[in-house]
């Protein structure tokens, strides 16, 4: 299958489930959630998840669903002055597209059961890719706004101004 340079097609490999039914008041990051769900895996993808189970961390490729508006400037959860979308980790993006590192708790059959939900219930997730830190680990100092931001990630929560 071909595919033309300007579309592309995605289809769910299956759905979040959470007990977040609604975007405002869950966590802006997995990172800074302890909360459980589990993604349940349409069953024509569930040979896809052979071997999965030897991994802690996976990554989570999702579609935000909930997103209505598609801007190139946003004021981010963790801060009152706007940046450019592609330098933020805001959930309304041009192709509304999500990543979630998730610490993978176990398998059964096609659920995979997962903590650090930052997901409402129902998120398309696109894809899954293994967490490997010698892929995935780079150091730097060099984090641009969020270098004095961070500090206000365990408490902080999503709100409005995204939907």
């Amino acid at each position: 299958m071909t595919a033309d340079a300007g579309q592309v097609a995605c289809h769910p490999i299956g759905f979040v489930r959470s007990h977040f039914v609604q975007v405002e008041g869950m966590p802006i990051q997995a990172v800074a959630s302890q909360d459980i769900a589990r993604l349940e895996v349409r069953d024509d993808f569930a040979p896809g998840l052979r071997d999965i189970e030897g991994f802690d961390y996976l990554i989570f490729i999702t579609h935000m669903h909930l997103c209505t508006r598609e801007p190139l400037e946003v004021t981010p959860f963790l801060d009152n002055t706007p940046h450019g979308v592609f330098a933020t980790r805001a959930p309304t993006r041009p192709n509304r597209l999500g990543l979630s590192i998730v610490r993978l708790l176990r398998v059964e059959g096609a659920t995979l059961h997962f903590a650090g939900n930052d997901m409402v219930d129902g998120t398309p997730v696109l894809d899954i890719k293994p967490y490997v830190p010698r892929f995935d680990v780079r150091e730097t100092d060099r984090i641009g706004w969020f270098a004095d931001k961070l500090g206000a990630l365990p408490t902080a929560l999503s709100d409005r101004r995204m939907t």
